[in-house]
């Protein structure tokens, strides 16, 4: 049974960095064929993908969100890492991550997901 737990604060400061962690159990995340997504829905909005990581350890991100996104794995502890720079109040949503599969351009297992609330 594959499942991913995002972990990190609930609360961060504008401006600031927001970093959070998806740890990943079931499956390992060097595995061929399945790319480590990570999605934010923020409240009253629809689902927006932010960027993604590969089996190859190779990132790539939505244009909109590029500059201020980077992700990254921990492979020891099969986790892998989105930080968001310069966060403003409009990064305010619940974050998800997932595990796309990619034969069918389609996520099978998502994390719960996490509220993360920007405000001073």
């Amino acid at each position: 049974q594959v499942q991913l737990q995002e972990s990190g604060p609930g609360l961060v400061k504008p401006s600031q960095t927001l970093s959070l962690t998806c740890t990943v159990s079931g499956a390992s995340i060097t595995a061929n064929g399945y790319i480590w997504t990570w999605i934010r829905q923020p409240p009253g909005k629809g689902l927006e993908w932010m960027g993604a990581i590969r089996a190859s350890g190779y990132s790539y991100y939505s244009p909109s969100l590029k500059s201020r996104t980077s992700i990254s794995r921990d492979t020891s502890k099969n986790q892998f890492t989105l930080q968001l720079s310069s966060v403003t109040p409009e990064d305010t949503a619940v974050y998800y991550c997932a595990r796309r599969v990619d034969a069918i351009h389609a996520n099978d297992y998502w994390g719960q997901g996490i509220q993360v609330t920007v405000s001073s």
